[in-house]
């Protein structure tokens, strides 16, 4: 019986851990796009750019922005074509971490 309760009492805590873990996930964000151009206060290091963050994370119905960063090129895989560059103007990207 005791065994029984000692294993009852150690999934329990599992299971209370991992559910007291915020789900978070980092979106990049072009800071020449069409659909959210406020992305250049972030690219540029602005002091809009936490509200501009804030704003973007609820936006997509997260609580709020854990961070915010410029993104080099090299660091996105697959998704940036060679389009991303016009003129011998490249776009910015952001990354941005939206925590639940």
């Amino acid at each position: 019986m005791r065994p029984v309760l000692v294993s009852s009492f150690i999934l329990a805590f599992v299971a209370g851990a991992v559910s007291a873990q915020a789900e978070s996930r980092v979106f990049i964000v072009s800071s020449y796009s069409n659909d959210y151009r406020a992305a250049r206060c972030l690219a540029d290091s602005a002091k809009c750019g936490e509200a501009m963050a804030a704003a973007y994370c609820k936006s997509r119905e997260y609580a709020r922005a854990i961070s915010y960063r410029k993104v080099p090129r090299q660091e996105i895989t697959g998704g940036v074509s060679a389009s991303a560059c016009n003129g011998g103007t490249c776009e910015e990207f952001v990354a941005i971490e939206c925590e639940r």
